[in-house]
């Protein structure tokens, strides 16, 4: 499907979505929902794509919020199916086994913020402001911050930030957890490949199970988790990459990965 409000890139093994609503700071509705959704079907079926990083178009807002005009509608019911299909799509994104890293390059606010806590990476830029500020529009998250905010920055300060409402700059986000690391906006985005490209020297077979369990962490018991992984292990002790990765380091030298 042709996309409207999103750019869809592909850099060699690296796909970039860009949210491409600058003139709204990027506010997610219905159709980037839509939109979003078939862009991760496309991902999953392409096994050239390794990475993925989810940014935002222009200088101001990686994606500043649900888009208030189509939120003022909701009523009982279609407020569920609002929550519900904003949920589904994050969880998508969330649940993919190749790395999913949010580039942050300004204002990450409610629903904005929501999609970077379900990437498994946030970098951010130096000018970037956080915040589920909800409640200040008499209304709670409806994307995931109210389960995922406590398992990153724990229960306390979630509940401080969402009760709150209050913004956050990247030094206090990347002090109590909630981005990894903060860059220049001008270099946002090239670190971000950086990384990536320094991952991708790795077995990206290993990268994707590695993902994957960690990924099942969350919706399993321990002892189920430590079997899972166990599994996952003998798969991976199977392959071409995990042979020549420990040929290589017993002789010495750098591995050649082939991802077989």
């Amino acid at each position: 499907m042709p996309y409207d409000t999103i750019i869809f890139e592909i850099n060699k093994e690296i796909a970039i979505i860009k949210l491409n609503r600058p003139e709204k700071l990027n506010a997610l509705n219905k159709k980037m929902l839509d939109e979003l959704d078939d862009c991760i079907k496309n991902i999953e079926t392409n096994n050239a794509i390794y990475g993925l990083i989810i940014t935002g178009s222009g200088n101001k807002a990686f994606a500043a919020g649900a888009d208030i005009s189509e939120l003022h509608e909701c009523n009982k019911q279609t407020g569920k199916l609002f929550s519900e299909y904003g949920s589904y799509v994050f969880k998508r994104i969330e649940q993919l086994t190749i790395p999913v890293v949010a580039a942050i390059n300004g204002y990450a606010l409610g629903g904005g913020c929501e999609l970077a806590l379900a990437c498994h990476i946030r970098f951010a830029s130096d000018n970037a402001k956080l915040g589920q500020p909800e409640v200040s529009l008499g209304v709670m998250p409806g994307y995931g911050a109210s389960q995922r905010l406590p398992r990153i920055v724990g229960k306390a300060k979630a509940i401080e930030l969402i009760i709150s409402g209050a913004m956050i700059d990247a030094n206090e986000a990347y002090r109590i957890g909630l981005v990894n690391n903060i860059f220049s906006q001008e270099e946002l985005l090239a670190k971000t490949f950086e990384f990536l490209n320094t991952c991708f020297k790795n077995s990206k077979l290993a990268i994707k199970s590695s993902i994957d369990c960690i990924n099942k962490s969350f919706e399993m018991s321990l002892l189920e988790g430590l079997h899972y992984e166990s599994q996952q292990f003998g798969e991976i002790c199977n392959t071409k990459d995990f042979k020549e990765g420990t040929l290589a380091y017993l002789e010495k030298r750098l591995p050649d990965f082939q991802n077989e």
